[in-house]
């Protein structure tokens, strides 16, 4: 079994540099067996980047993945406040460069009609759309999106397919907000390891459209591989929510750019 990590970040790691902070934390996956992973946004973050500090996010993404490429692939990182600009990025780093889907995060709720064409055109380069999603007790950001927002958002582009990240963190909410929606997997990452967590993903949505991600560094590789280790589920079924789920996900792009996973 070969695990896929959907979900990791060089903010919050030490090192000085982007190849310096991804090195450490390949070196943590080994640890672990973790052989691929996912990495997004830069070495630092904001809620609503500017043009200028998104490009140097997806810079330091690109030196990341430029350092590592057997092991690493990077997601662009985009603020639909600047639909040209972003647009711009997704041309630059996917239909380009080497990078294999989109980052959205707390900039604006995905129910806006800007997200439109980002989405569109990502759709276009068969690149998934990994939308940060989480519903909060104390009120969420201006720009948080939840679950529902999500799915409408994948109802006007049935064709793209969406990665609803940390299954909306309330996920008793998240995944059945969702599991209607055919064209959204949902992911683990984030969040405490709760028992029943996975067991109801599979049950709500079929184990193909579940994902494991970690949010590392912010959490940890252990604790999030134990969601999907110790829950009630078959080996095939751990099997693929550790690996060949992402891999299928990512296989139509894989593909357009001649990367054999």
């Amino acid at each position: 079994m070969q695990i896929w990590d959907l979900h990791c970040h060089l903010g919050g790691m030490a090192g000085n540099s982007p190849e310096e902070r991804m090195g450490r934390l390949l070196r943590y996956a080994d640890r672990m067996g973790i052989a691929r992973v996912c990495v997004f946004m830069g070495m630092t973050w904001e809620y609503d980047p500017k043009p200028e500090k998104f490009r140097q996010d997806n810079a330091d993404v690109l030196r990341a993945v430029r350092a590592h490429p057997d092991r690493v692939f990077g997601f662009v990182y985009l603020n639909p406040g600047y639909v040209r600009e972003s647009l711009e990025e997704l041309e630059r780093h996917v239909a380009e460069g080497p990078m294999v889907g989109v980052k959205l995060w707390v900039a604006r709720r995905c129910t806006g009609p800007e997200l439109d064409p980002i989405v569109h055109r990502a759709g276009e380069l068969k690149a998934p759309v990994f939308q940060h999603t989480w519903i909060k007790v104390t009120g969420n950001l201006p720009g948080e999106s939840t679950p529902m927002d999500l799915a409408q958002l994948a109802g006007r582009h049935p064709s793209v397919r969406f990665i609803c990240g940390h299954a909306g963190g309330d996920w008793e909410w998240g995944l059945r907000a969702v599991r209607s929606s055919s064209n959204v997997w949902v992911e683990l990452g984030g969040g405490d390891p709760v028992a029943g967590f996975t067991e109801m993903a599979v049950r709500e949505l079929g184990v193909r459209r579940v994902l494991f991600g970690s949010d590392a560094p912010g959490r940890s590789f252990a604790s999030q591989l134990g969601k999907v280790m110790g829950a009630d589920l078959t080996d095939r079924e751990r099997e693929s929510i550790l690996g060949r789920n992402l891999r299928e996900l990512l296989t139509p792009i894989l593909e357009r750019k001649g990367v054999k996973a």
